[in-house]
C-alpha cells in the first residue's frame, strides 16, 4: 500500500529468555517506505516488577540497572499499551533485526502478561512484520556485491548487527542501546534496498502468507536462508523440497534439506524418524545423521528463493551440488509413504512447550470466545475496581494473570490472604522453581561475587545490583545470599 510505514523497533531486556525476563527498554522510529524517517524516535523504559530478579550479564551489556529502569519507566501495563499504539497505526510494518526469534516474543508475552492480543497489531489494518536478519543471510549468499561482510575469526559468517554495522563504515558506539540499535538496522536495511533493489522488494513481498504458500505448493526445490542451517560451509543458506504442510498447524510447512541424501531414512519406521529428529544432534550415537527435517512458517516472512538464482559456482562456494538437487528431489517424490511417516512425527500438535505457569503458556490456545470482552474491559478499570472482579475468566490461566497484574501494579489493593498468596508466588519463583523465572536468588548472588571479580570496571553497575535483593525484600549480606523474609 502506498501509505505503508515501517516501524523500526528493538527490545533491551534484563535477560535473553524472550518468555521469561523482562524488558528494560524499547526503542523505535518509523519511515516511510523509502526508509526516510518520520517524526521523532520513541525511547521508553519499563518499571521492573517485583517478582523477576534480572540477569546480571544482561546490565552490563546494556548498561541499564533495574534502579535505573525504575526511576525512568513506565508501569508495565502503560509500556505495554504505548507499544502496542505505535505497532497497531493503520499500515504499519513492525521491522527488527533479529525480531521474529526475540524482539517478538518479547511483544507477545508482554501483551500477553497485560491483557492486550498478543497477534493483532501483526496483522489486522493492513499490518505486518518483517526480520531483517534472514534478508541479511539471503543476500550474502545470492546478491552479496555492494556490502562487506564481515567473518569470525575462524571463517564463519558473522551476521551480528554490531558486526555488519561496524564492516560497512557505521558507528557501533552505543550498541546494546536500544535507539543505536534502530538505526544501524535502518542504515542496514537502507544499504540492501540501495545496493539489491529487487532483492529488497521480492524479501519484503514475502510477507504475504499465500505468496509464500504458492512458492511451496509448487513442491520444486528452493533456497532457503535461516539460523537452523550450519554457517559453514552453506553460510546460513540451503536448498529444500517443500514436502507438504504441518498436520496440526496450517501456518507451518515441512521441507527436506537437499543437501543431505534422503536414501538412508527411507526405510526408517516413525518411531526411529521422530527419534532422530527430535534428539538434538550432539546426543545421537556416532554416525546416526538427524533426520534434515525443518518447519517453515508461512506467517514468519521465510526467506525463501527458486533455485536459479544461484550460478553453479556460486552454488559450489556455499556446499550445494546441484547436479544432486534434482535425483534427490525425484526420490522424495516417489516416497509419499515415506513423507507421510514425517508428518505423522507431528501429528500430537507440534511439540509446542506444555507449561503450567499461565505466564510462559501463550501458546496453550487461544481464550474463549466469552472472555474478551472481559479482557477489554480490564484496561478500563484501575486497581480498587479490578479488585472486585472474582475470577471472572472462563480460561483460568486468565484468572491467574489477572491476580498477578493487579498485585504487581496496585499491591495495596490486596488484602491479607492475597499478599500471602503473592508472596508465595514470589518465594517460589525468586528462590524455589528453577522453571519460573530464568535466575533464582543463589545463582544470581554466585553470577554477581563471580563478575564482581572479573569485572572491576562495573563495579558501580553491580553494586547496584547487589543492592536490588534487598530492594525488592530479599535478605542478602556481601557474602552470603538467604531465604527471602517472612512477609
Amino acid at each position: 500500500m502506498n501509505d505503508e510505514t515501517f516501524l523500526w523497533y528493538d527490545f533491551e531486556t534484563f535477560g535473553a529468555d524472550p518468555r521469561r525476563d523482562r524488558p528494560a527498554q524499547f526503542a523505535a522510529r518509523r519511515t516511510d517506505s523509502e526508509l526516510t524517517p518520520i517524526g521523532e524516535p520513541e525511547m521508553i523504559y519499563c518499571r521492573p516488577a517485583d517478582d523477576v530478579l534480572p540477569q546480571p550479564m544482561a546490565c552490563l551489556i546494556t548498561g541499564i540497572t533495574p534502579q535505573l529502569a525504575r526511576e525512568k519507566g513506565l508501569p508495565e501495563n502503560r509500556f505495554a499499551a504505548r507499544i502496542f499504539r505505535l505497532m497497531s497505526e493503520p499500515g504499519t510494518c513492525s521491522v527488527g533485526f533479529n525480531n521474529f526469534r526475540f524482539d517478538d516474543e518479547v511483544a507477545r508475552h508482554l501483551f500477553w502478561r497485560n491483557f492486550i492480543d498478543p497477534y493483532e497489531r501483526e496483522w489486522a489494518n493492513g499490518n505486518s512484520r518483517f526480520d531483517l536478519i534472514d534478508l541479511m543471510r539471503l543476500a550474502r549468499a545470492v546478491r552479496p556485491e555492494g556490502i562487506q561482510w564481515p567473518d569470525y575469526e575462524d571463517g564463519r559468517p558473522s551476521f551480528r548487527l554490531e558486526d555488519l554495522a561496524a564492516a560497512n563504515g557505521m558507528d557501533t558506539s552505543q550498541a546494546h542501546d536500544a535507539l543505536a540499535d534502530v538505526d544501524a538496522t535502518i542504515a542496514m536495511a537502507r544499504l540492501v534496498k540501495t545496493q539489491q533493489p529487487r532483492l529488497w522488494t521480492w524479501a519484503l513481498g514475502l510477507r504475504n502468507r499465500e505468496s509464500v504458500n504458492r512458492l511451496l505448493e509448487q513442491e520444486e526445490p528452493l533456497l532457503h536462508a535461516s539460523s537452523r542451517f550450519p554457517a559453514l560451509p552453506g553460510r546460513g543458506v540451503a536448498p529444500i523440497l517443500p514436502l507438504g504442510r504441518h498436520p496440526g498447524i496450517a501456518s507451518q510447512w515441512l521441507v527436506w534439506n537437499l543437501n543431505v541424501d534422503p536414501t538412508p531414512f527411507l526405510d526408517l519406521d516413525t518411531e526411529a524418524l521422530a527419534d532422530r529428529y527430535w534428539t538434538p544432534s550432539a546426543d545421537l550415537p556416532e554416525g546416526i545423521e538427524r533426520v534434515p527435517l525443518k518447519l517453515v512458517r508461512n506467517n514468519r516472512c521465510p526467506m525463501l528463493a527458486p533455485m536459479n538464482v544461484l550460478g553453479k559456482a556460486r552454488a559450489a562456494e556455499l556446499a550445494i551440488d546441484v547436479d544432486a538437487l534434482e535425483p534427490r528431489a525425484r526420490l522424495l517424490r516417489q516416497h509419499p509413504e515415506f513423507r507421510e511417516r514425517l508428518a505423522a512425527m507431528f501429528a500430537g500438535g507440534g511439540g509446542r512447550p506444555d507449561d503450567s505457569d499461565p505466564e510462559l503458556d501463550l501458546y496453550g490456545g487461544f481464550p474463549p470466545r466469552a472472555d474478551r470482552p472481559v479482557i477489554q474491559r480490564v484496561h478500563q478499570l484501575e486497581g480498587p475496581e479490578l479488585a472486585g472482579m472474582d475470577a471472572p475468566f472462563q480460561d483460568e490461566r486468565l484468572n491467574e494473570l489477572l491476580f498477578r497484574y493487579r498485585a504487581r501494579l496496585w499491591p495495596e489493593t490486596l488484602s491479607d490472604t492475597e499478599s500471602e498468596r503473592w508472596e508465595s508466588h514470589r518465594r517460589k519463583r525468586l528462590v524455589e522453581d528453577p522453571d519460573l523465572g530464568s535466575i533464582r536468588l543463589a545463582e544470581y548472588g554466585q553470577t554477581l561475587k563471580a563478575l564482581m571479580d572479573e569485572r572491576p570496571d562495573k563495579a558501580d553497575i553491580l553494586r547496584q545490583l547487589a543492592e536490588w535483593p534487598n530492594e525488592l525484600g530479599l535478605a542478602f549480606e556481601p557474602e552470603v545470599w538467604q531465604q527471602p523474609r517472612k512477609p
